[in-house]
């Protein structure tokens, strides 16, 4: 069930190295590739492009179709190459949960190029395919690089526009490597009745509270959450507003992974388990 999740800033050549790796499985290898494109996804909505980058919330909606089509794909053998900004490193997070609670293998290529090679690359697009300047500069601050120590990220297998990849080595590492095993913190939060999620996002919110009152008498180092087994370590950096956008990123998982039977009583845990997570470098 393996997944190639492709990740790079604006005309980085993505799809070029998504279409590369296509082509290797499927003529050396003889599997199944599947690429699920983030731009055929816009084209599809009939959004035009760089609105889509303008509004959030339009945003949300193409990362999240992108997110569900790839997931449905997983299977035993074929390859999903996940083609895409996927430039926020709490949506690689949610990746990288889905793809380990369903025993899936997954690696990372991180297509890099300098900026301004990737505006040239830019201005030699068809006008409906190009980035606005502003659009295009907004994305470059956007992005959340991919780290190898994090491990929703590693195997991270990174490639200018001037190299080649390893093809042999992200085959071995998605279908010779074991998957990783799935833990509390990546497998579906459960739900006892229909009110789950309205009590998650409440007990969430009383978490992140809790947080900052802490950190506003002093408390440094981990913090101790009510009714979780585990602390909570926050670099002193991290604000308010930031930790209640991983709130937000967390509920939406847990929105997407309901299961029919079970009880709150692991919630506290696993937000606490997701926020070290996120934060840990």
């Amino acid at each position: 069930m393996p997944l190639c999740l492709i990740v790079g800033c604006p005309n980085s050549l993505k799809s070029t190295r998504a279409l590369e790796i296509k082509e290797f499985f499927e003529k050396e290898k003889k599997k199944t590739v599947y690429i699920i494109s983030e731009n055929d996804i816009i084209k599809k909505s009939e959004i035009e492009k760089n609105n889509v980058y303008q509004e959030s919330a339009k945003e949300k909606l193409i990362r999240a179709e992108l997110k569900s089509n790839s997931m449905r794909l997983l299977n035993k053998n074929d390859l999903i190459i996940m083609d895409g900004l996927n430039y926020i490193k709490g949506y690689r997070y949610e990746i990288y949960c889905a793809t380990k609670a369903s025993r899936a293998a997954q690696c990372t290529i991180h297509c890099v190029v300098t900026k301004e090679k990737g505006w040239k690359f830019n201005e030699k697009r068809d006008k409906n395919e190009a980035y606005a300047r502003e659009i295009y500069d907004a994305l470059w601050l956007r992005f959340e690089e991919p780290i190898s120590t994090n491990r929703w990220d590693s195997p991270l297998f990174a490639v200018t526009d001037e190299d080649k990849l390893n093809m042999q080595e992200i085959y071995e590492t998605l279908y010779e490597r074991k998957p990783p095993v799935a833990n509390q913190s990546t497998q579906n939060p459960p739900t006892m009745d229909t009110n789950f999620l309205f009590e998650l996002d409440k007990l969430t919110q009383d978490i992140v509270t809790d947080i900052v009152s802490a950190r506003k008498i002093g408390n440094i180092g981990a913090i101790k959450v009510k009714n979780s087994t585990e602390t909570v370590n926050i670099p002193s950096e991290v604000n308010a507003s930031q930790l209640n956008r991983m709130r937000r990123q967390y509920l939406s998982y847990s929105k997407l992974h309901i299961h029919t039977a079970g009880d709150l009583t692991k919630a506290p845990t696993l937000f606490v388990q997701y926020l070290n997570s996120v934060l840990s470098e």
